[in-house]
């Protein structure tokens, strides 16, 4: 006999910030008729530097039906191509991680392995000449995704840049329109239900009582709910990933154009130093910049001063200093309590998978959709796909560090000879024999992502498919010359990033 289903009626999110106005939003818009109370204190900062993201972004501001240049404007938003990696492979080399594909179809493979075949022969040039997101954004540019896929211009893949603070306060009024209930306060105390174990109350420091069917922590590294109240326990991953620190500090625009506007990258660029890196994203109304590190190699106040010495313009705000550990709990679901955001784990942003974790989390939740009886099989099969997530982006972000061939600090040294874990090293040693890709179902990263790190770090396929070799080089070749010449075409003709943001609407109103 089948069972009805018995609805969640209320849900409480216990924190604000980008994690906890995502959820909201994504909560109201799907879920109409059920109750969602949000809980917040403006007297606990939230990070907030979460300022770059990954193409999937888009997908989320579309599921909520937000107008595009609407989002920008609020957010002081740009466009984002790709990340630029400065000085990771070696020093003084530079590769870009783009968000299109190479060539004018999807099918990576298929391309790479002509590519292989073509440089063997010494007849074509970098493969980033085959980037049409490569090529826009090392010139400043920014254009249209078409949808056609036979067109070239379909494979100008894109994300954002954006104030995370700003973005949060959009969805908090896009979700109290729909409905959701703001709080502020803090939570003093939290009530389990001595059979179950399940969060049955929330008390306030004031004294006020909150309940709910299914609670959602975005309280930060805290993790007031799933750690604090039910030890859920945390899986650390520093002896792949040693940066424990973070220092954050935005500054003004270093470099301008003939007029006096801002010259606006449409790309993340990301520098490694002695001891981490550095990140640097450009948006309207300023750079958001941030050292990642270890403080193992480098002391909190040498950071701060090598990231002082490295910005483009005048510093905006004080430094905001965070302490974190790299890893994951190990359940997102525990009970009736679901952890998103910094809750549920941290892997540093080097390839800005942070907000990507919190949607992809929101995603899974829908998918996995409880009622009151909290099923046991519906959760294990939730946190078994967050896990597959977080440790395919965590191999990711190693490979980063591991694929590298300086050793002129102890960081890039140990980084270098370390370890790491066996599902990357399947995959390195795949691509290493003929270009081939081991990536799995459900993979964040695509083909594209993988390859661009690898080559761009010195881990070059030795040969390639031997059914390439049996095809007639002539067509091959002249493909080639004219994918060269029309990519970098439609390069050429496209306004730059600013330009682009005005003719479109995009730009807030300070600081047009």
């Amino acid at each position: 006999m089948v069972r009805r289903p018995d609805p969640i009626r209320q849900i409480t999110i216990v924190g604000g910030g980008t994690a906890g106005w995502m959820c909201a939003a994504a909560l109201a818009r799907n879920l109409p008729g059920v109750a969602i109370t949000l809980v917040e204190s403006e007297e606990i900062g939230t990070v907030g530097v979460g300022e770059a993201t990954i193409p999937p972004i888009r997908l989320f501001n579309a599921m909520l039906g937000l107008d595009e240049a609407e989002f920008l404007r609020e957010t002081r938003g740009t466009y984002k191509l790709g990340i630029a990696f400065q000085d990771w492979g070696n020093l003084g080399e530079r590769y870009f991680h783009p968000f299109g594909v190479y060539g004018l179809r999807p099918e990576l493979g298929h391309f790479l392995q002509y590519w292989l075949r073509m440089k063997a022969l010494g007849e074509v040039g970098p493969i980033s000449d085959y980037s049409l997101c490569t090529l826009a954004a090392m010139s400043g540019r920014m254009g249209t995704q078409g949808d056609d896929p036979h067109s070239a211009l379909s494979t100008l893949g894109s994300a954002y840049h954006f104030d995370a603070g700003l973005y949060a306060r959009y969805l908090r009024r896009y979700s109290e329109k729909r409905g959701v209930t703001r709080i502020e306060g803090q939570v003093g105390d939290v009530a389990l239900d001595p059979e179950s174990g399940f969060v049955t109350t929330l008390t306030l420091k004031d004294g006020r009582t909150l309940g709910g069917d299914l609670f959602i922590d975005c309280s930060g590294f805290r993790g007031l709910l799933i750690e604090q109240a039910l030890e859920t326990g945390y899986e650390n991953w520093t002896r792949w990933l040693p940066c424990d620190r973070a220092i954050a500090m935005p500054c003004e625009h270093g470099q301008r154009d003939a007029n006096g506007e801002p010259v606006i990258a449409p790309y993340t660029l990301s520098t490694a130093r002695e001891a981490g890196w550095q990140w640097t994203i450009p948006l309207q109304h300023r750079v958001g910049n941030g050292y990642v590190y270890s403080s193992q190699f480098k002391a909190d106040d040498a950071a701060e001063a090598t990231l002082r010495a490295n910005l483009q313009g005048k510093v905006l705000a004080e430094p905001n200093r965070l302490r974190f550990v790299t890893g994951r709990r190990k359940a997102f679901w525990n009970r009736n309590v679901v952890a998103m955001g910094l809750a549920s784990g941290f892997i540093e942003p080097l390839e800005s998978t942070s907000i990507h974790l919190i949607q992809s989390g929101i995603n899974k939740l829908l998918l996995h959709w409880p009622d009151r009886a909290f099923d046991p099989a519906n959760i294990e099969a939730y946190n078994r796909r967050q896990h597959l997530d977080y440790e395919r982006i965590r191999d990711f972000i190693i490979l980063h560090y591991h694929a590298t061939a300086r050793d002129d600090t102890p960081l890039w040294r140990y980084t270098r000879d370390m370890a790491i874990p066996d599902t990357l090293a399947h995959k390195i040693a795949v691509f290493r024999e003929r270009g081939a890709f081991a990536n799995a179902a459900e993979e964040m990263f695509t083909p594209t992502s993988w390859m661009a790190v690898m080559m761009g770090q010195g881990i070059e396929p030795q040969s390639y498919d031997p059914l390439i070799e049996m095809q007639d080089i002539a067509p091959i070749r002249a493909g080639f010359s004219r994918m060269k010449t029309h990519l970098q075409s439609l390069a050429d003709v496209m306004p730059s990033h600013g330009e682009y943001l005005k003719r479109h609407n995009m730009v807030a109103r300070e600081v047009a």
